[in-house]
């Protein structure tokens, strides 16, 4: 299997999800690629291509930490090839991450992705899906609201102190563009600088405005869900609690929370039943839930994270169960012959 997955920058790719999964594959021999969203080459009357970068079969790597170091040493090896010899396109960047200097990197993965479906290759997660899920907290509000919080989303000030309000004067403020918990604000009604922060996130874009769950406070819980079902792998699931860290309420890992073992609730298999039908129809492969009690707070659909952490609460690498189903996947494509679209094969066990 000939696989790349797409990331913001190779050179400053992170050790994180999508590295333990290219780590995995590479030690299955299959020939794995990564490469950045600035990465895709097109001209008229030729095959779409890609600047690849690759750690040569002959390295021996034992851990994803040696895997990326070599990806992003010398000894890597950076060649073009034509998109058309991959069998699958993993897109992993996240945009939300793209700084203000680098706007034409945030659909650039996307809209590539779309051209290389077109072209027969396997995308993951599909293409097309990602582009109506592109702003994964809008597609998330198209969920039904008996698994989420209230909330509104909207530019206008009076709007936010309305829905303030209504809330006996407490709530979250996040931009509706955003991740890893940034510039996300627990409003209440000691708050001296709200006028402020909601100038400040209405120049980013539009804001929502949720109700706050007061069992927030412990933390989160992130769901990776596969096909439409949460990670399984020797009677463990792929679930981690995300404790808050000390004065702080959000439990983001890069806003200090740290990880924890959940038990697989009744309440999060009702959000995943309900979630599922929709994200499997849309051809969704992977994507992280993020719940607090019985509630859905956020939805990622755009490289969603976390598995990086399962050592360190006990949990084992699932890296192998996510690259045992993308072998199915390319296994069905060859069989079938291009009679089954991308994003029925997407989320296809």
């Amino acid at each position: 299997m000939k696989i790349c997955f797409v990331v913001n920058d190779v050179e400053t790719e992170t050790c994180g999800t999508t590295v333990f999964l290219m780590q995995e594959a590479r030690k299955r021999n299959h020939d794995v690629y990564a490469m950045g969203v600035g990465d895709f080459y097109f001209a008229q009357n030729e095959a779409l291509s890609i600047y690849s970068t690759y750690v040569p079969k002959k390295m021996e790597i034992k851990t994803p930490q040696a895997y990326l170091e070599a990806l992003q040493s010398d000894k890597a090896i950076k060649e073009r090839i034509v998109a058309t010899d991959l069998d699958v396109l993993f897109i992993r960047n996240n945009p939300t991450e793209e700084g203000s200097s680098r706007q034409w990197a945030e659909q650039a993965g996307v809209a590539f992705g779309r051209m290389m479906q077109q072209e027969g290759v396997l995308v993951l997660n599909d293409a097309y899906a990602l582009s109506n899920a592109f702003i994964d907290k809008l597609y998330f509000e198209e969920l039904p609201a008996s698994i989420k919080p209230n909330s509104i989303i909207t530019r206008k000030k009076e709007d936010i102190m309305e829905f303030f309000e209504k809330h006996k004067k407490k709530m979250v403020l996040k931009p509706l563009e955003g991740s890893g918990g940034r510039d996300v604000y627990l409003i209440d009604k000691n708050e001296k600088n709200l006028n402020q922060i909601i100038e400040n996130l209405s120049a980013q874009g539009y804001i929502i405005a949720q109700e706050y769950l007061p069992a927030a406070k412990d933390g989160d819980v992130r769901v990776l869900l596969m096909n439409g079902r949460v990670m399984e792998k020797d009677g463990n699931y792929g679930i981690i609690r995300r404790v808050t860290g000390e004065g702080e309420f959000r439990s983001n890992f890069n806003q200090g929370g740290t990880g924890d073992k959940s038990p697989f609730t009744d309440a999060m298999k009702r959000i995943i039943d309900v979630t599922a039908p929709k994200l499997i129809r849309d051809g969704l492969f992977f994507v992280g839930l993020d719940i607090v009690k019985d509630k859905l707070i956020e939805i990622n659909v755009l490289g969603p994270g976390g598995m990086d952490h399962f050592g360190e609460i006990g949990l084992p690498d699932f890296s192998d169960v996510v690259i045992d189903s993308i072998e199915r996947k390319v296994e069905y494509k060859k069989l079938y012959k291009g009679q089954i679209d991308n994003h029925v094969l997407a989320t296809m066990e």
